[in-house]
């Protein structure tokens, strides 16, 4: 399936959620099925692929892949680490010239906002899934992040 194709599923999908204001969607054509989710809890499978296919291809040797920052290492046994659940740009700031969501320091509640990740001009809140306080924030305003990248270090209250 080409790209294109995909692209138009994708943003099908998005559109859906918004306008019917869905938490998930999905569509199958053939072997593809792409699964679009609202939220801060990671999809289980974005996109599957047949096993013969391009995108199904092995990952590349270890030694190609670069090593994620020290950063997003395990947390403490208190901490809990924010993680992105798509690809996207994020934004700590729901505008430009606007205060952060929040800062290191803040004490942050369940449901609570905590960044924006920006896919497909698609505006995703991601929001605290327990109490703590903010003790580090990863990503940089502005910057792509990657399915899984670990966001904010939150130490659980």
């Amino acid at each position: 399936m080409e790209i294109e194709k995909i692209k138009s599923l994708l943003a099908g999908l998005a559109d859906l959620l918004e306008t019917c204001r869905l938490e998930e969607s999905e569509v199958q054509e053939g072997e593809l099925r792409l699964r679009l989710r609202r939220g801060a809890r990671p999809p289980e499978r974005a996109l599957e692929a047949p096993p013969d296919s391009p995108a199904a291809a092995p990952a590349p040797p270890a030694e190609a892949v670069a090593a994620p920052p020290a950063a997003s290492a395990a947390p403490a046994a208190n901490h809990l680490l924010v993680k992105s659940p798509i690809v996207g740009t994020f934004y700590a700031a729901p505008s430009p010239g606007s205060p952060e969501f929040v800062k290191v320091g803040d004490q942050v509640e369940v449901g609570q906002v905590l960044c924006i990740i920006e896919a497909m001009k698609l505006m995703n809140e991601i929001e605290a899934e327990a109490d703590g306080k903010v003790v580090e924030i990863l990503a940089r305003n502005g910057e792509h992040v990657e399915y899984g990248q670990s966001l904010l270090r939150l130490a659980k209250a």
